[in-house]
């Protein structure tokens, strides 16, 4: 990667210097991202296998599962190895690199989201029409798309990323490279970037985060021309994508949707949403769906069998 710096490397100074604080991330955030990798590797492999599962909302489960394995992917591992580390050195084209995939699957994770909300208004405002409006081609197509349009924005942040030039200090205070902290360390007037990145990834979260919520509204105003078991099934699976929703974007725009200001909680926060949300995800939608539930104890029951 080319970059106009003298900077070669950064040390991550991580979530915390105290070393018994630094044994507790590591087993903590391991616990963690192991909990994470293996509830949604079985999402996904239950919604590959299981016929029982073919519908456009497991579809697009099955890649709001792999978004998130991926999204926490780009940042765990690093901390957990740090926190056993004594020098937290990460390679300038590393530091892009982490940039651009934290960015890549977080953007696609909203897309994902975004569109698993289009599937459920769809089939309760629209139930006649949905076989049509969501069909496998159409799923397909959306999910192309979804991809196309993470891989733009994550192009832009490390744009924006390769045109700042760092000629001093190298310490990132964060546990990860992302455009705010290396904001801190450029030696330059970063305002317009800042106004670049906050009209991007803060637009991004805010807009996408009030469509959500006014097609929520749409969808339970729509129920009440339901059945009582119709509303209940409705609501189990509403309610799960609304939980996953504010657990991810509640911070997402308290990150990206500001001026340049630093914040005791920010690190806490960035933790929230790029490994304590993907590793809710697997449990919200387990726990509160039947459907995924009765399928892995069917498929795993088989795969014991027949083993």
């Amino acid at each position: 990667m080319q970059h106009n710096s003298t900077v070669t490397k950064f040390i991550l100074l991580g979530l915390t210097q105290d070393p018994l604080k630094q044994k507790m991330v590591f087993i903590i955030f391991l616990v963690f991202y192991l909990g994470t990798v293996v509830g949604n590797t079985l999402i996904i492999m239950t919604i590959k296998f299981s016929r029982t599962l073919g519908s456009p909302m497991y579809f697009f489960l099955f890649y709001l599962s792999f978004a998130d394995s991926c999204f926490s992917t780009s940042t765990a591992p690093r901390l957990i190895v740090d926190a056993l580390s004594k020098k937290n050195i990460i390679s300038y084209n590393e530091c892009m690199t982490q940039v651009f995939a934290l960015h890549l699957f977080g953007c696609m994770e909203i897309f994902v989201l975004i569109l698993m909300a289009v599937d459920r208004y769809v089939a309760i405002c629209k139930p006649l029409r949905y076989p049509v409006i969501m069909s496998r081609q159409v799923c397909v197509i959306l999910i192309i798309l979804a991809w196309i349009g993470s891989f733009i924005h994550s192009t832009a942040q490390i744009v924006l990323a390769l045109r700042l030039p760092f000629c001093g200090p190298n310490l990132i205070d964060h546990y990860c490279c992302d455009l705010q902290p290396l904001l801190k360390l450029a030696c330059m007037d970063t305002y317009m970037i800042n106004l670049l990145l906050v009209s991007n990834s803060g637009a991004i979260c805010s807009s996408s985060f009030v469509i959500l919520i006014i097609s929520y509204f749409v969808i339970l105003h729509s129920l009440r021309n339901h059945s009582a078991e119709g509303r209940k099934k409705a609501l189990s699976t509403c309610t799960s994508h609304i939980i996953v929703v504010i657990l991810f974007f509640g911070p997402c725009i308290f990150i990206y949707a500001r001026p340049p200001t630093t914040f005791s909680m920010d690190k806490m926060v960035a933790v929230f949403y790029t490994i304590g949300t993907p590793f809710l995800n697997p449990i919200i939608y387990t726990l509160r769906n039947a459907e995924v539930k009765n399928a892995m104890k069917k498929l795993w029951h088989v795969k014991i069998m027949t083993e």
